[in-house]
């Protein structure tokens, strides 16, 4: 017994003398904290450093995650236009971290940011954004109040995004521990597998219902959509959570019973009765959508439940269900 507790003890040692050589890494998001503790499963563990439920577009640092941030020695995140607290932080508190803008991929698919509350092309993808080439601002002729540069951040809505991600991350982490390298590709290789089975089912759940209209919260699920062939009919705030100014919520009330929308989804980042009031006197059904899978376990597999969810989630309500 003795001889076998003294084995168990430098076997824990090495144990964690090979996992203390893996990198502490830090991440923005939890479907970015999800591909990236896929890479690393078996190995170790990313930092999360906004808490789940808190939405992205405006957030505010806790002490304990600005030292993870500033602990990190690879840092992913999917783009300052999303995330401008989280990309504040990096030159004062991670100058020397690898930091990788996932958005800014190599072979990302990029759409360009909307600026109308009503989608002319619902669905429908734009021959110059479709390949990962769209920066406009989706709205130069429409008299906009604010401009938008760069694409839509919410990339990692499309599942092929997801894909990429993997295997640029597991790359990254390759080459700051190389030792693991193998690790890393085989991982990032499952984690496709399992987004390729999560987007099959999600497709089988969606083509019944993908021709029915529906409004969401605000304008975060362009990436999904199109990958979906979905209808989406309009956003009530922009892709930025911009509260929405009057002229947006009166071209909404006007054009909700011309566009045969079926429901509306709201979403556990934002006060659903904003929804209520823009919407107010008419007979939609009500679901919400979480861009951020808040409500999944948190961990590697949450990348593709988030994909199936929503699909579930979109088809429950268009369906009647």
């Amino acid at each position: 017994m003795k001889t076998f507790g003294r084995l168990l003890a430098v076997g824990l040692l090495l144990a964690g003398a090979a996992r203390a050589e893996v990198p502490d890494v830090a991440v923005d998001i939890p479907p970015v904290h999800a591909l990236t503790a896929r890479v690393m499963q078996g190995l170790g563990e990313p930092a999360l450093v906004m808490r789940p439920g808190a939405s992205p577009h405006g957030y505010a640092m806790r002490p304990s995650e600005a030292a993870a941030l500033e602990r990190a020695e690879v840092i992913f995140f999917v783009s300052g236009q999303l995330t401008r607290w989280f990309e504040r932080a990096l030159e004062p508190l991670a100058a020397r971290a690898v930091t990788v803008e996932l958005l800014e991929s190599p072979g990302t698919v990029r759409h360009a940011f909307r600026e109308d509350a009503l989608f002319s092309r619902p669905g429908g993808a734009d021959e110059d954004d479709e390949h990962g080439h769209g920066h406009g601002n989706g709205d130069e002729n429409h008299g906009g109040d604010h401009t938008q540069p760069g694409p839509d951040p919410h990339g990692w809505l499309d599942p092929e995004n997801g894909k990429l991600w993997l295997a640029h991350i597991a790359e990254t982490l390759a080459g700051v521990d190389p030792d693991n390298a193998a690790i890393y590709r085989t991982n990032a290789a499952a984690g496709q597998v399992e987004i390729d089975a999560a987007v099959a089912r999600a497709r089988a759940l969606l083509e019944p219902v993908k021709t029915q209209p529906f409004f969401v919260h605000h304008d975060a699920y362009q990436y999904f959509e199109r990958r979906f062939d979905l209808r989406t009919a309009g956003a009530v705030a922009r892709s930025d959570a911009a509260q929405p100014g009057p002229r947006r919520v009166a071209d909404l009330r006007a054009a909700v019973s011309g566009t045969g929308t079926v429901c509306i989804f709201s979403e556990p980042q934002f006060n659903p009765g904003l929804l209520a009031t823009v919407f107010e006197g008419h007979a939609l059904r009500k679901a919400a959508l979480d861009p951020l899978g808040t409500s999944l376990p948190q961990g590697p597999g949450l990348y593709p439940a988030l994909i199936e969810t929503l699909a579930t989630d979109i088809a429950a309500c268009l369906g009647g269900d």
